[in-house]
């Protein structure tokens, strides 16, 4: 089951709460056997499509869909009338024109500055949107009424439709109030606004997800994607048409195999999870065209990135999982021993570096030697590549295929879901293997298939990691890179006595993230890691990686983006915390009736609620000092997770329609 589905909840007060269900379907939780993937969404895509229909509405929608209908009809008509061949009287907004010289009608097309689809020496398609007007269809016509030395019949300014019957919809189109109420542009930009003040986001703190790299998106690098002559540019145009498009294509490539050691790289994955993928085809296809079909093993360490074994298995192959040792790298014994049993029957190897337990795999080329030696291939996943960038490089250590997060090492926006972006490197062996696309010429002579549905993913959005990577130089990525670790050591030092470190170097240091242990408090103050978690909120900052990748943790990733004073905000606020934890320890407050059980806690819930806790409202939302500067409330309370796994809905109905009984 791709995507997300969503439960109907209720929360601490009863007020109903939108919530995402049935995550125990999800890489992080059922690795292999997930049915779902979330580093593969699209959302904030998604989101503006929505908007989009938000503003116009049904009216405006069915307006729109008529607009590009009737001018699609004009065409054909005007066609039949210069006795063209249409192939088929059933269309929306595509007419597919047969038995005409394309050749002719390119050159005539081109010349007015219009592209249309050629399918082969005699056929093409011609698509509308919303874009267009009478005058291009009348331009059109005059196109192929030249090719035959007739005059175009004149075109009619009146909407004209062709659709009939069946193809025609009945039923009510976006009923939901949302779809109804926000047509002008004041309206539009004040609920855009509410929706936003409910979003706990980097304009309000630090984002501490650990492996997820929640690091700013500098305004310099977003104004290119701005700018129409990139913006409007179709993925299928012309490549002479896009030649500063595909320039900035080589560069970014060439850039990007200088920060991973790499020979060549594929800009066309979507996501990480994507990049995975197509890299375990890489893999495959080169295992098979040695011969070697049977090679369909892939070990996956237990510190592994959650979502390989996922992508492994999706990739048609078979997952055999490894243990770590007490310090967190991979068990190399252990390693040796699969690998040695498995030697012909061996892909490869899944590894993560530094791993998902915020430590650098000390064995690593050791690690990646036994895998060549017993004739695998080394994948690196490259969530991690925030702690890699000008001081190492997955080509340094033994891989020979890696994925790189754009959306997170190299500065595309991250949050809500995507845009992503998930490029893959590889050996000069590996080459020849990466994905092409049926339109487009690309990847190498023995391409595997297309994995994204344009030739170089969502392209535009490759200007913001390009725009990073020149903006600050060699020097400025190491250097990023650098305080990235710098910032996760000084909290992970600054927490030292409050909070166990989980894992952590030879040195006693760890990479550019780290795991809190947080189990014990179970057993002393009956506190569960979620329940730390909804606290944080109360002081402003988003919770970080939760249980993953070890249950009962916390995973916290500062980035580079963050200043000092930002992360001693950050580091006041876990040690309030764990002076919170400390009086349930000690009997002061009651473990069932406390702070962080009632957390995160509302304005409604501050100033109109009978107040019936045991500490006062400002303990609740005020527990540091800095907050009375600048407060975020958060718009819910602590959101009943059965009842939404209990309570599942396909669409939108009014929010008085979930009520039950």
């Amino acid at each position: 089951m791709p995507g997300r589905i969503i439960g109907v909840s209720k929360d601490a007060d009863d007020n109903l709460a939108l919530r995402m269900a049935l995550q125990t379907r999800e890489q992080h939780i059922k690795r292999d056997k997930a049915t779902s993937n979330i580093c593969t969404a699209q959302a904030l895509l998604a989101v503006m499509a929505s908007m989009y229909a938000v503003y116009h509405g049904p009216t405006g929608m069915r307006d729109i869909a008529l607009h590009c209908h009737s001018l699609a009809s004009k065409l054909a008509d005007g066609l039949k009338a210069l006795d063209i061949e249409v192939a088929s009287d059933n269309y929306f907004d595509t007419v597919w024109v047969k038995g005409v010289q394309c050749s002719a009608i390119q050159s005539y097309a081109e010349e007015l500055e219009m592209n249309f689809n050629y399918i082969n020496d005699s056929e093409l398609t011609i698509s509308f949107g919303e874009p267009h007007t009478t005058a291009d269809v009348e331009n059109i016509l005059e196109i192929f009424a030249k090719i035959d030395g007739k005059e175009a019949t004149e075109v009619t300014h009146e909407l004209h439709a062709n659709l009939v019957g069946a193809f025609l919809r009945t039923d009510g189109v976006l009923t939901h109030a949302t779809f109804n109420s926000y047509h002008s542009e004041s309206k539009m930009m004040r609920y855009l606004k509410r929706l936003e003040n409910k979003d706990l986001s980097l304009v309000h703190s630090m984002i501490p997800l650990g492996s997820c790299t929640m690091k700013l998106n500098a305004a310099s690098e977003l104004i290119p994607i701005t700018n129409p002559q990139f913006a409007n540019m179709h993925p299928f145009a012309p490549i002479n048409q896009a030649e500063g498009y595909h320039e900035m294509f080589r560069q970014l490539e060439k850039d990007l195999c200088e920060c991973t050691g790499f020979a060549a790289m594929s800009l066309q994955p979507n996501s990480g999870a994507q990049g995975e993928y197509a890299g375990l085809m890489v893999i495959k296809a080169y295992h098979e065209s040695r011969g070697d079909f049977q090679r369909t093993k892939m070990i996956i360490p237990s510190s592994a990135h959650g979502t390989n074994p996922a992508s492994a298995v999706m990739a048609g192959m078979e997952v055999v999982v490894t243990g770590c040792d007490e310090n967190g790298n991979i068990n190399i014994d252990e390693l040796r021993q699969v690998a040695n049993e498995l030697k012909d029957t061996l892909a490869g190897l899944m590894v993560t570096y530094p791993s998902t337990h915020g430590v650098y795999e000390e064995g690593i080329r050791e690690i990646t030697s036994i895998i060549h030696e017993n004739g695998g291939q080394v994948y690196m996943d490259g969530a991690n590549m925030n702690a890699q960038v000008g001081l190492t490089n997955p080509g340094n250590i033994g891989a020979d295929v890696c994925h790189l997060n754009l959306h997170k090492t190299f500065a595309i926006p991250h949050g809500g879901g995507g845009p992503g972006m998930g490029p893959i490197g590889v050996g000069a062996h590996l080459a020849p293997f990466l994905p092409g696309n049926p339109l487009v010429k690309a990847g190498g002579d023995q391409a595997i298939h297309a994995v994204s549905a344009a030739p170089y993913g969502s392209a535009l959005i490759l200007l913001i990691s390009y725009g990073y990577i020149k903006m600050l130089g060699a020097k400025g990525l190491r250097h990023s890179t650098e305080i990235a670790i710098l910032n996760a050591n000084y909290i992970a030092a600054s927490l030292k006595g409050h909070y166990d470190v989980l894992y952590a170097g030879k040195n006693g240091t760890v990479a550019h993230e780290m795991i809190l242990d947080c189990r014990e408090f179970k057993k002393t103050a009956d506190v569960e890691v979620a329940d730390i978690a909804k606290r944080l909120i109360d002081f402003g900052f988003h919770a970080p990686t939760v249980s993953f990748p070890v249950a009962g943790t916390l995973m916290i990733e500062p980035t580079e983006s963050e200043d000092k004073e930002e992360l001693d905000r950050f580091i006041e606020a876990m040690i309030k915390i764990r002076t919170e934890i400390r009086e349930i320890e000690n009997g002061h407050a009651d473990k069932e009736n406390n702070l962080l059980k009632n957390a995160p806690h509302t304005a409604d819930c501050i100033i109109n609620k009978n107040w019936n806790y045991p500490y006062s409202p400002q303990e609740a939302a005020y527990p540091v000092s800095y907050l009375k500067d600048f407060k975020y409330w958060v718009p819910v309370r602590r959101v009943d997770n059965a009842y939404g796994d209990r309570n599942l809905v396909c669409a939108c109905p009014s929010i008085e329609s979930y009520m039950m009984s």
